[in-house]
């Protein structure tokens, strides 16, 4: 609605100018004109703009929150959060062969080079189809950059990995983006995340998504819970 109002102030503008020109203040008119125009323009981007901002529904990662974790960062707004269990609580030995091949099928998907699933924003809620996860591993000497390559080499189908650096709230991080092509679907998406080191051990943050579009309508809230990053 407000593209379509921004078009009615163009044709007004345009309207404007051509009375000035029929009563001889052409000069005037098209100063005006261009005011008008450039303020249109503005409204538009402005819109544009919003359309791509994403409002926060909270923090998680403090004690007592959805996802307890070494960092806190904002979730976009009806985004869901839930902690991971990850089943690592002993057992006395005497699983079945069958939940003994059901817990190592778990395991490949819990964990991924130094790091293991702790929390899990569902998207759904929000309309779209994905994940923003949490990842969280030991203390160890890895830098940030050095957990999330092992992270992507640990990733079937990972391929041009582009890394980069960020600071967020006193944190400095890495930054991956890259493809993943599923064997299985014959197709190939984009993915990013971020990942940074505490003293309680490194955490990353992925987002996915099914498809590339979806994980390109997904990537505000990805920002939002980049932007929002502090320790815990």
């Amino acid at each position: 609605m407000l593209v379509g109002a921004g078009s009615v102030r163009r044709r007004l503008a345009q309207v404007a100018l051509l009375a000035g020109v029929l009563t001889g203040c052409s000069g005037a008119a098209e100063d005006d004109a261009r005011t008008s125009a450039s303020a249109s323009a503005s409204a538009d981007a402005a819109a544009d703009a919003s359309d791509t901002a994403v409002k926060s529904g909270g923090t998680i990662g403090a004690a007592g929150s959805a996802c307890p974790l070494p960092v806190t960062f904002d979730i976009a707004k009806d985004w869901e959060a839930e902690a991971i269990d990850t089943g690592s609580d002993g057992g006395d030995g005497s699983a079945e062969p069958d939940s003994e091949l059901a817990q190592e099928l778990a395991d490949a998907l819990l964990h991924q080079g130094p790091v293991t699933a702790a929390c899990e924003v569902d998207a759904k809620p929000a309309g779209n189809i994905g994940f923003l996860r949490v990842w969280t591993g030991k203390p160890g000497d890895d830098d940030a950059r050095a957990v999330l390559k092992e992270f992507v080499a640990a990733e079937k189908g990972a391929s041009k990995a582009k890394y980069s650096t960020f600071e967020a709230g006193g944190l400095s991080g890495a930054e991956v983006k890259y493809l993943v092509t599923s064997e299985l679907l014959e197709e190939t998406k984009e993915e990013s995340a971020v990942a940074v080191t505490t003293e309680r051990g490194p955490v990353v943050i992925h987002l996915g998504g099914m498809d590339t579009d979806e994980h390109r309508a997904m990537l505000p809230a990805y920002e939002l819970a980049k932007r929002t990053l502090r320790v815990g």
